[in-house]
């Protein structure tokens, strides 16, 4: 007799099941042709028929519960999200201590054809080599430079120093004797092994 119940009652709860589904699948089908009839339509037209404010005008502390309604379309709800975060203190001002804020995906930093001079194994190694030949070609060409321009590479101008003021020896003070104390005893240590 149990077995009866049992299915019975299974019987019973798929068709409720079925029944929610239909319920559900139409009421789906309902709002997306509301949808898209929203869609064609203005912004101000919608607002109107909703007794919305203008998302754009909205201040701090407003309602903006209305914009939430399914029926809604997502441009006007996305409209009076946004004005609500830049009124709201708390969520227009981001401290940049939250750790995923940013766009930490590599599709938001590759560029198209990029080129570099790394090179795995190598590093960067050939392209500094080939910028120091140039300069080192740049530097002595023996064709175009003369002697006189060779030796000024070679050797470094020196600044000339202004030579020092003399000092008579009668002026000069001697310095006072410091006290100096002893300095400490080095200890020999003999060890046996």
């Amino acid at each position: 007799m149990t077995q009866a119940r049992d299915f019975w009652s299974r019987r019973k709860a798929a068709v409720q099941a079925e029944t929610e589904a239909e319920a559900l699948a139409a009421e789906e089908q309902i709002i997306t042709t509301r949808q898209v009839e929203l869609e064609e339509r203005s912004d101000a037209e919608i607002l109107s028929e909703f007794d919305l404010p203008d998302p754009d005008t909205l201040q701090a502390g407003d309602d903006v519960s209305g914009f939430m309604a399914k029926a809604v379309p997502d441009r006007l709800r996305r409209r009076a999200l946004r004005r609500l975060w830049r009124l709201n203190p708390v969520l227009a001002n981001v401290d940049g201590l939250v750790d995923y804020g940013e766009d930490y995906t590599d599709a938001a930093c590759v560029i198209e054809n990029l080129q570099t001079a790394y090179q795995v194994g190598k590093g960067m190694l050939a392209h500094v080599e080939v910028l120091a030949a140039e300069a080192e070609e740049q530097e002595c060409d023996p064709e175009t430079d003369t002697l006189d321009v060779i030796e000024a590479r070679e050797e470094p101008a020196k600044a000339e120093e202004p030579a020092p003021e003399p000092m008579i020896v009668a002026d000069v003070e001697e310095p006072e004797k410091l006290e100096v104390p002893p300095a400490p005893r080095r200890m020999k240590f003999e060890f046996e092994g």
